[in-house]
């Protein structure tokens, strides 16, 4: 093996590259047109285009094949997401003498379908939840096995992960347009809309174990990580030692990941994931047989270089350990930084401020504090891709040390532009009901409200002294300040705020972090507190505002319209589904506000859109 190809884009084609160039290794970068001045483009020994914008652009095997082949490449690693667990493309790379890195075709196809990998685990005595994961995928089928399963359940892709393809289904009247929803993401996201039912649990944790495999028959499990903390049914917080898993509950869970990875001729890196209920009861979710978004936190408790192994394994490598040589250290904590709003609605935009966080410590040869990304000032986030901006990770030698360093790093790090989830990061890590490790997957529907209501106050509180910012004059060349207080109105997050401004002389501006997204519209981070203010200074009277906002039923966020399912003429409900808007990956059914009849539609099916666009009117509300 001399050069690779990574077939990934972002902070884990630059994850990939790091190792790969440690090793001596060449590296093989490419990139849509989205994707043209990223940063894993600039890291590659040589970089190739595939065109297009979209996320199409990475999904295309015949050209991933020939960019390989074009540079001189003797190896692909496929990172994770796209066409990491994609069969075809696996036995292509084999079919053309370049050295696939990650499982064989025949365990991709054993473990690539969550419904062949339950199979599996049957056949091994490994639990799993009750479920339907038939060959007859009509509605009328599924809507049978419903019944027959009872609610609550989940709907989930049978290909694929991340929470594409998923929806939780309390009743019956839900199925039917979670059945429409899931299929059709799973379709876009995976090219593969096959579905199946599974039992829900109630406040269950999510626990998931590493495995490592090489081709001589030893196959090793590395911890486990909790990954509880979620929303959309993606992960957010991930940590290794989980708080709820004791010695032999960890024995058991890698025991049975070992014999599924077994059972498939598994070889190389991957994950097994499981749901755990409030007695320690366990059952098998899925396999993921790829390298995870969060392995760094198991690299951290584990001092092993996963991706290393990767490489290693595929050239043929034994591993030089046993299971009871592993030494498993300190406590680690991940978090992902996304572009979205408090609503968890994915945000484009363009970077106009960054500073990372300072750079770990190190002791002893180990890492204190990471952050994988591919930020820089002036990138524009698109809605093409994944919202995943970079990642967090914390070790220490105990779970409160490394969750202290991860909240320190989070209110160090600013990014300014765009909406992040940053401060409901540090938020959940907080949280007293995390900070015990009693954090469940229903974590967020039980407290995210608090957390933003918390949130909004701390930002309120900030916006007076932050505005000064804006306001006080700056530099020798600035104008003279008046000593009197006049009033100024900004509008933040929707709220209007008449904020009393004095610009005396004297008065120091705050310390605070500014960039213009828009004329009149500011990002500041005054502290850790992000704010978003915008000048409404000659506003129409709030009343004509929300009067227009009625009438009117606008995107907010940037993405491609799915389906369109108003008419003119006709009369809605509240809550009726009226637009269904796909953007980074997920789609997203927007719904009428109030009862009413649509006006006019504004968009059609397959139509780009933009943040604040207007979708549907309504007829003017009595």
């Amino acid at each position: 093996m001399r050069r690779v190809l990574v077939a990934n884009r972002g902070e884990i084609a630059r994850r990939i590259f790091r190792t790969a160039h440690r090793l001596g290794l060449d590296t093989v970068a490419v990139y849509s047109e989205a994707d043209r001045g990223a940063l894993h483009v600039q890291e590659a020994t040589e970089a190739h285009p595939l065109g297009g914008a979209a996320v199409d652009s990475y999904l295309r095997i015949d050209s991933l094949v020939e960019a390989a082949r074009a540079c001189g490449a003797d190896a692909v690693h496929p990172g994770y997401g796209f066409l990491s667990e994609n069969e075809e493309f696996a036995r292509a790379v084999a079919d053309v003498g370049l050295l696939w890195i990650g499982p064989s075709p025949e365990a991709l196809r054993a473990l690539g379908s969550k419904a062949r990998a339950k199979e599996l685990a049957h056949a091994r005595g490994i639990p799993c939840l009750p479920g339907y994961q038939g060959p007859d995928q009509s509605d009328e089928r599924l809507l049978a096995a419903a019944r027959d399963l009872g609610y609550p359940l989940m709907v989930k892709a049978s290909a694929g992960g991340g929470g594409r393809g998923m929806r939780l289904v309390t009743d019956a009247a839900q199925l039917p347009a979670a059945l429409q929803l899931a299929r059709s993401e799973a379709q876009a996201a995976f090219g593969d809309g096959e579905l199946l039912l599974e039992r829900a649990l109630p406040h269950p944790r999510h626990v998931e174990v590493q495995v490592i495999a090489d081709m001589h028959g030893r196959c090793l499990y590395l911890g486990e990580r909790d990954c509880s903390v979620q929303r959309r049914h993606q992960k957010l917080i991930e940590e290794s030692p989980s708080p709820s898993v004791d010695p032999a509950l960890r024995e058991r869970l890698g025991q049975q990941a070992v014999e599924l990875a077994r059972a498939a001729g598994y070889v190389g890196v991957g994950t097994v994931e499981f749901l755990l209920d409030e007695h320690g009861r366990s059952w098998l979710l899925e396999m993921n047989a790829r390298l995870q978004v969060e392995h760094a936190v198991t690299e951290m408790v584990s001092g092993l270089d996963l991706v290393e192994w990767q490489l290693r394994i595929a050239g043929g490598e034994r591993l030089p350990y046993r299971q009871e040589h592993l030494n498993l250290q300190g406590h680690a904590v991940e978090a992902r930084l996304c572009a979205e709003d408090a609503a968890f609605l994915p945000q484009a935009g363009r970077i106009q401020a960054f500073h990372a966080p300072p750079a770990g410590e190190s002791r002893n040869g180990g890492t204190r504090l990471r952050f994988e990304h591919a930020l820089f000032e002036g990138l524009a986030v698109t809605p093409h891709y994944d919202s995943l901006l970079g990642k967090l990770i914390a070790h220490g030698p105990t779970r409160e040390q490394a969750i202290a360093r991860l909240l320190s790093a989070l209110d160090a790090l600013c990014v300014l532009g765009l909406p992040t989830n940053r401060r409901l990061l540090a938020a959940c890590l907080r949280h007293p009901v995390f900070a015990a490790g009693e954090a469940r997957i229903d974590f967020l529907e039980q407290h995210g409200d608090a957390m933003r209501r918390a949130l909004a106050a701390e930002e309120f509180g900030a916006a007076p002294t932050a505005a000064l910012a804006l306001l006080l004059p700056q530099g020798p060349a600035a104008a003279l300040p008046s000593p009197f207080t006049r009033p100024w109105r900004v509008r933040h997050h929707g709220d209007l705020l008449d904020l009393p401004v004095c610009e005396a002389d004297g008065v120091v501006p705050p310390p605070v972090h500014v960039a213009l997204v828009r004329p009149g519209c500011w990002h500041l981070q005054h502290g850790a507190v992000d704010l978003f203010l915008e000048d409404a200074s000659c506003d129409p009277p709030a009343g004509a505002a929300l009067a227009r906002a009625a009438d009117e039923l606008r995107v907010p966020f940037n993405g491609k319209v799915v389906a369109v399912h108003a008419r003119p003429g006709v009369a809605v409900r509240k809550g009726d589904t009226l637009v269904v808007v796909e953007s980074m990956k997920l789609e997203h059914a927007l719904g009428a506000a109030r009862d009413g009849t649509v006006r006019s539609l504004h968009v059609h099916p397959g139509q780009q859109v933009a943040a604040s666009q207007v979708l549907v009117t309504f007829e003017s509300a009595a």
